[in-house]
């Protein structure tokens, strides 16, 4: 591992001093803006300024001829922006572009200018986004362009996504690959399984302003997640002045549920501060059936166990998020933020378990009452410093620090429901605190033409201090129940370096990378009168390396190939071999002898133009993680997770963004997945299955008010685990909104999940048994939502390179 360091070490250096010795040229690069008066027609005469984002310097100017169209070419590397301005017209700004373009992004932009009005320090400049927009290798989702998302979570917009499933626990996959690591404005969460899921779900949609779906991401990302990586960019407003936007959603299922937002941001001079706050308050409903089949060595079946159950609740959860900027000078920028999180879910549940022998009759019957009440509080503190060293350099340093508190109190009652019959009650008191920091440095070169080199180091130190507390009680006296309980205290460094080079050729595009990681984890399990203690402890490293290489065959079509390792490490919670109750009949616990998985991921895609995308992927997956479900001598079943074989995946998908007419436009995506997974878990398996995935999203503009849209999804018969196949599911959306307050607000409705389809609903296979269950939620919701922007936004300084990037990606933002 020494000389393959060392070996690294030389390439870089070499890599390095030869760019070093390259001078910085501009780059030969063409984009074009048409420009579209309020009547859709070719207005000439109009000013397009280049602009760049890290000093506000404009670069060059130029004027649209009598075919609207101006065309720049030669565009130095950088992130820039263009603004379009004539008289009598408000002035359009837009969004970001990273020079070079890479293959395959539209060099073309359209722009349709709007009357001014009388007051022009009242106009808010706001640009139709698509849903969603592709680019090299991330598919990007606007939530806000889309009517259906208000009143959702994350979670619920991440189900909506193209590509995207999450099952009955909570679990996200994407591609038909499982193994997705999240991230929150570019930082891990550090979260796994149904804490994740409970973050996901209290977080609403309007704090959102983009997500990214990276299959395959760069070496600059970290090398967790099989399937890839899911970044979840919060809001941040970065326009001079002070400036706010206010949304309030109210929803009605069989329960309510209401969130609101606030952004407040203030830029002046060298400065700007920031302060998001969001609201949720939702009642939430659960039905969950589940007929569980005995049988006996012989096949024959043995016993039936027949379970409904109800789950209510209510989540109610504040977030908090405020930070500054300070533009030293034009080359320095200085950040911090801070972000707290308060999150109660309360809930109940009611169950009767009910024993049936093989020819139906019932032998005995328990019934149950659980009460659950969860608390989740977090806390997160980031650095940041941008560096820009010279033309063709900048640094970048982010440190940040985090801290879960989660408990979780449970009781549960159970009652034989027969004459004489016993009462036997449990609970549970389980708090956990989770401590983190982290720390990485990034350098950027460009060099030649179109190169750059990014190289980098991160390490981050994670530690854990799980208690899980149980007691039992027959009706008088409470006893420890010192088979379940059990302290777990956990510690994990990671260290990474990486090298990312990119550069172009006429009409290839490269990029190579390769990262470095190494993991080290103690474990102690503390005993008591009834258990011993133990310990377990590894350390394991690894090469992961990536990239592309796109063809551009002529301006409209381009064909990309893509391939990377990755790693799937199990989360901490998982290693914890405690107990966690269920029911009575169901327990879950943790593996302390889970090992990382390892997948190694290719594909290739075509684009033409900005219309159609087709891809074929293929992937496989050493030590692959998957359920285990396992049962006792009573008839209990034990839910765990492990490493059970192979899995292999073969992908095909087609997404199609036209639009018919001027009024409706379409984006569809079908992906078709064939997978094969074979490992042992108690028994061998092998399986196998064919899935689609179906998502359409359509947008209608009617007249001049309103917008509307119908969209929805579509999943055949899937398998994520060994052990589960998932039954067919789906729902359809429909929303209309308008604009209100002279276009500063807009007022929304919609209805999600309208033929209340969505169901999970499958069949789980065990040893010995076998369990059919199916679950609905209270997913079919009428949604209303108003959205107000207020402030006056001062004039923008657009030459005096008082600040630097506002394009910057600030890593301080999440939690």
């Amino acid at each position: 591992m020494n000389r393959i360091l060392l070996f690294t070490v030389l390439l870089m250096a070499a890599i390095l001093h030869r760019a070093n010795s390259q001078p910085f040229i501009n780059v030969d690069s063409r984009f074009t803006i048409t420009v579209l008066n309020e009547k859709r027609q070719l207005a000439a005469g109009v000013t397009v300024a280049l602009v760049n984002a890290e000093n506000k310097t404009t670069l060059k100017t130029a004027i649209t001829n009598e075919k609207g169209e101006v065309a720049f070419s030669d565009i130095v590397p950088g992130e820039h922006y263009f603004t379009i301005s004539s008289a009598g017209y408000q002035s359009q700004v837009t969004g970001g572009y990273t020079f070079p373009l890479a293959s395959g992004t539209d060099k073309k932009q359209t722009i349709q200018l709007l009357p001014a009005v009388t007051n022009m320090q009242e106009v808010t400049v706001t640009g139709n986004r698509p849903f969603i927009q592709h680019q090299q290798g991330k598919v990007i989702i606007n939530p806000e362009a889309s009517v259906t998302n208000v009143g959702t979570s994350v979670l619920e917009l991440l189900e909506k996504s193209p590509g995207v499933m999450v099952d009955k626990n909570g679990a996200i996959s994407l591609q038909g690959k499982t193994g997705v690591l999240v991230l929150i404005d570019d930082k891990p969460s550090f979260l796994s399984g149904t804490e994740l899921s409970n973050l996901l779900g209290s977080m609403s949609s309007t704090q959102v302003e983009q997500i990214e779906l990276i299959a395959n991401p760069s070496a600059k990302y970290d090398a967790s997640g099989n399937a890839g990586i899911i970044n979840i960019k919060t809001k941040k407003n970065k326009q001079k002045g002070f400036n706010g936007t206010m949304n309030m959603a109210a929803g009605q299922g069989r329960y309510p549920k209401n969130n609101g937002s606030l952004l407040l941001n203030y830029r002046n001079g060298k400065f700007n501060s920031f302060l998001n706050y969001t609201v949720n308050r939702n009642k939430y409903f659960t039905d969950l059936y589940a007929l569980r089949s005995y049988y006996t060595p012989a096949g024959s079946l043995s016993a039936v166990l027949d379970q409904p159950t109800i789950f209510s609740g209510l989540v109610f959860s504040n977030t908090l998020k405020t930070g500054i900027d300070y533009y030293a000078s034009p080359k320095t920028t200085l950040g911090f933020s801070a972000t707290g999180t308060v999150v109660s879910r309360n809930g109940a549940s009611d169950a009767t378990a009910t024993w049936k022998n093989p020819m139906g009759g019932v032998d005995s019957s328990i019934g149950t009452n659980s009460t659950s009440a969860n608390r989740f509080r977090n806390g997160a503190v980031n650095l940041y410093m941008k560096q820009v060293i010279n033309q063709s350099q900048d640094l970048s340093i982010d440190i940040d620090w985090l801290q879960y508190a989660i408990r979780s109190e449970q009781f549960f009652n159970n009652r034989l429901l027969s004459t004489g019959g016993y009462t036997v009650a449990s609970r549970g008191n389980i708090p956990s605190a989770i401590k983190i920091f982290s720390a990485k440095a990034d350098h950027t070169l460009r060099f030649g033409k179109v190169g750059k080199l990014e190289s980098g180091w991160k390490s981050s130190h994670i530690s854990t201090d799980n208690l899980a507390s149980y007691q039992l009680s027959d009706g008088s006296n409470w006893v420890n129940d010192l088979d379940k309980s059990n302290h777990f205290l956990y510690k994990e460094n990671i260290h990474a370096v990486y090298s990312n080079i990119a550069t172009k050729a006429e009409q290839i595009t490269m990029q190579l990378g390769l990262r470095y990681e190494y993991t080290s984890y103690q474990a102690n399990q503390l005993g008591n009168s009834s258990q011993k203690d133990s310990a377990f402890s590894r350390n394991y490293d690894g090469l992961f390396p990536s990239g592309f290489v796109s063809y551009e065959a002529d301006s409209s079509n381009s064909f990309t190939l893509t391939a990377g390792r990755r790693i799937d490490r199990p989360a901490f919670q998982k290693l914890n071999p405690f107990v966690f109750i269920i029911n009575k009949y169901t327990y879950q616990t943790g593996n302390p002898f889970f090992l990382p998985q390892y997948s190694w991921n290719m594909e290739l895609s075509h684009q033409f133009k900005s219309v159609l995308t087709t891809a074929i992927s293929y992937s496989t997956i050493k030590n692959y993680f998957s359920q285990l479900f396992l049962t006792d001598t009573s008839g209990i079943l034990i839910y765990s997770e492990g490493n059970v074989g192979k899995a292999k995946n073969i992908g095909l998908s087609v997404t199609l963004q036209v639009s018919p007419f001027k009024w409706w436009s379409i984006n569809g995506q079908a992906m078709y997945n064939h997978k094969e997974l074979k490992g042992y878990a108690g028994n061998n398996y092998g399986s196998n299955v064919n899935q689609l995935h179906l998502n359409i999203n359509n947008q209608f503009r009617i007249n001049k008010i309103y917008t509307a849209e119908l969209s929805g999804f579509y999943t055949t018969k899937a398998r994520n685990d060994l052990q589960e196949l998932l039954y067919p599911t789906g729902q359809l959306s429909a929303g209309i909104a308008r604009p209100v307050l002279k276009k500063k607000g807009s007022l929304k409705i919609s209805v999600r999940d309208i033929f209340f389809t969505q169901v999970m609903e499958g069949l789980t296979q065990f040893q010995s048994a076998e369990e059919y269950f199916i679950l609905r939620r209270d997913s079919r919701v009428v949604n209303l939502a108003f959205n107000w922007r207020f402030g006056k936004m001062q004039k923008q300084d657009r030459r005096s390179g008082g600040g630097a990037t506002d394009e910057m990606q600030r890593a301080g933002n999440g939690g």
